[in-house]
């Protein structure tokens, strides 16, 4: 297991000023995210994209001091029924390019979260279904919306040379659990797999080390911080 930092949070710095810090604190590997709910402080995405001169030496950059990505992040919500969904998709699309010219295998990011109908346009998280109109709006979410959704992106992502896709354990997303985990893998495939995230489930009332037992092999990239 290698150390590493989400650098957003150094996203104050510029690039080679953050990639000093992590070096002298210790660090092996770096999360970068490339759009989205993430501002890219240090990812030019598009011009990474057009350009390997720009991605040779970006890479060198982060080489030069002993240190890899472990992962590039396009959090968002890209099931979200409107433009911003759309943006958000799009930015994946971008993420997992980037991370296949990179030689990055592993993608982290969110399920999402649709709407509840078709014709609504504000994402609805149920997650204590009762009466029968719950059970019908999530089985529309998944049948309707995530699972095709997630048939493509795991095709897509493994053309341009995706290894892992890492879905977070976030609240107000369908995937927040090993259940909802689960169903999706067995879905789409073992592509896609838990970046697990204690903290989330701290919040959501969750039992972390039951929850890391039951994902197993299904872990493929941890988020840790302080909680209290």
């Amino acid at each position: 297991m290698k150390v590493g930092l989400v650098t957003d949070i150094l996203g104050y710095m510029p690039l080679e000023e953050m990639l000093d810090t992590c070096a002298d604190l210790g660090f092996e590997a770096l999360e970068l995210g490339c759009g989205n709910w993430s501002k890219a402080p240090h990812v030019d995405l598009d011009g990474l994209l057009e350009s390997a001169v720009k991605r040779e030496k970006f890479l060198d950059a982060i080489k030069s001091r002993g240190l890899e990505i472990a992962a590039l992040n396009c959090s968002g919500n890209q099931l979200e029924p409107t433009e911003e969904g759309e943006a958000h998709k799009a930015v994946v699309e971008k993420t997992f390019q980037l991370a296949g010219l990179l030689g990055v295998e592993t993608v982290v990011m969110m399920s999402g979260c649709p709407s509840g109908g078709p014709n609504d346009v504000t994402p609805n998280w149920i997650t204590h279904p009762i009466l029968p109109p719950h059970f019908k709006t999530l089985e529309w979410q998944w049948n309707e919306v995530a699972f095709p959704y997630w048939e493509k992106a795991v095709k897509v992502a493994k053309e341009r040379g995706v290894k892992k896709i890492a879905i977070e354990n976030l609240g107000c997303n369908l995937v927040h659990n090993p259940e909802t985990l689960f169903k999706l893998r067995n879905g789409v495939g073992d592509m896609v797999g838990m970046n697990f995230d204690p903290s989330h489930l701290f919040w959501m009332g969750g039992d972390p080390i039951a929850a890391v037992r039951a994902l197993g092999s299904a872990i493929y990239h941890v988020h840790a911080k302080d909680v209290r």
